[in-house]
């Protein structure tokens, strides 16, 4: 975890919840989409890709520190909204024991 710090965690919060604003706040086009289906299949496919990537890496930190158990509890909040998830995992990793 030598990369990831409590400014960027926190920083990762920080925009999550104003892009959550942002986009609450907006009213629904007019325009339909006019992404293929293909297209919205290939971006899905990366997503899952990047999410399980993500999660191995958090089992691996877990097993570093010794917390394996408490990795499966942040499973299901990762699956819902992974970017917020991953950013209060690692401060959770950080905490002083």
């Amino acid at each position: 975890m030598l990369v990831w710090n409590k400014k960027i965690a926190l920083g990762l919060l920080a925009a999550f919840a104003v892009m959550i604003a942002v986009f609450s706040l907006e009213e629904p086009g007019t325009a339909a989409s006019h992404l293929g289906s293909h297209t919205t299949f290939w971006i899905t496919l990366n997503y899952v890709g990047l999410v399980v990537w993500v999660f191995i890496w958090m089992l691996a930190q877990a097993n570093v520190r010794g917390q394996q158990a408490a990795v499966w509890v942040w499973l299901m909040p990762f699956l819902f909204a992974p970017l917020p998830t991953l950013a209060a995992y690692i401060l959770f990793m950080q905490r002083k024991a």
